[in-house]
């Protein structure tokens, strides 16, 4: 069977998803078996989670193999595609092991490349847009470099993931493996974890707990947040692309929202009374950030269909329903801010915008 009809769709594909898991891979995992493709999920369950692919579990096309990526795979292993998502993607969980952060993004990623050479799979590699630090052009291209603090508390992912980009562009070059770089901008929807530590979980669970908001700096700041069945759709038409882009490829929706912005559109949604509680930024905390999608739209034709004010309504029902039915608890506030001691300051001031 060749490549090209592999990528057509002509034959059922044996597909390895590292963190497969979790919040994103689990809804790769759904979308791929369901096009017919056998899965193995790859993933050390440190932020991932059996539940969210509970679902598929009874499926003869999917396997869960519990693993760290930093480990060798099991001998004889064969596969078609990689795709490498594992990594904790929220700074309290990468931050909680940054040394462990850093392996999976390095000693992981060789793994899985190597792996890639030897099976010739086709390798789609999970960057990020923390990739640009808190850049100074805007919006972001992939041609741009990047402002990065390789010293700071984000560096353990900011700079691993820039590492990872490295290696798999060398083995690109050399001819070792045909790899695919996504750097994927902010991404929300049902499954995320409600200690995530991210903006969306944050502002959700604490609007549906009816506690104040958490808002770093003036809330000025701006995000851009692309729906997770956007996101994965794409990832999927980039890894079927007959022909390697050959450079890094932005993913997100290109809407820009400040975060007093989204914090007004969760209140209203979730008709919360939650006043906004304003705290100093974390250190190295971006600006600004949009990505721009040109490449993405020319490449592969993809952009976003979600708009947030739509996507936000299931992800704040996955929430709710966490927490009706006795799932994880929906941190408070307080538990938000141990979680994150010594990164996020004591509240300076109170008000609603």
């Amino acid at each position: 069977m060749k490549r090209e009809d592999f990528a057509n769709g002509a034959a059922m594909k044996r597909i390895l998803v590292a963190g497969g898991a979790g919040f994103l891979g689990s809804h790769l995992c759904e979308l791929l078996v369901g096009q017919g493709h056998h899965v193995t999920c790859v993933d050390n369950l440190a932020t991932g989670s059996l539940r969210n692919v509970k679902a598929l579990t009874g499926s003869n096309r999917f396997v869960i193999l519990k693993q760290d990526i930093c480990d060798p795979l099991p001998e004889g292993f064969m596969v078609d595609e990689i795709y490498n998502l594992a990594c904790a993607a929220s700074p309290p969980h990468y931050q909680a092991d940054p040394v462990g952060t850093m392996m999976t993004c390095v000693v992981g990623t060789n793994n899985l490349l190597a792996l890639a050479e030897r099976c010739d799979a086709r390798f789609l590699q999970a960057s990020t847009s923390e990739v640009y630090g808190d850049p100074e052009q805007h919006p972001q291209r992939e041609d741009y470099w990047g402002h990065v603090n390789p010293t700071g508390p984000r560096a353990c992912y900011d700079e691993g993931k820039r590492a990872a980009e490295t290696l798999c562009f060398d083995y690109l070059r050399a001819g070792r493996a045909d790899v695919r770089v996504v750097r994927i901008f902010n991404t929300y929807g049902p499954r995320m974890r409600p200690d995530d530590g991210r903006i969306i979980s944050n502002l959700v669970c604490q609007a549906l707990s009816g506690e104040p908001l958490t808002i770093y700096g003036t809330g000025e700041q701006t995000r851009s947040f692309c729906y997770v069945s956007d996101l994965v759709r794409g990832l999927v038409q980039m890894m079927g692309a007959k022909d390697n882009p050959g450079g890094p490829v932005n993913f997100g929706n290109p809407g820009e929202f400040t975060i007093n912005e989204l914090a007004e559109l969760v209140l209203k949604i979730t008709g919360s009374t939650s006043e906004l509680t304003l705290h100093p930024l974390p250190v190295d905390d971006p600006q600004r950030r949009r990505p721009d999608i040109s490449r993405a739209r020319e490449l592969f034709g993809w952009q976003p269909e979600i708009p947030l004010v739509e996507g936000l309504r299931p992800t704040i029902d996955w929430f709710a329903g966490e927490t009706r039915k006795g799932g994880r608890a929906v941190p408070s506030g307080a538990h938000l801010a141990r979680e994150t001691a010594g990164r996020l300051p004591e509240p300076v001031a109170a008000q609603r915008h």
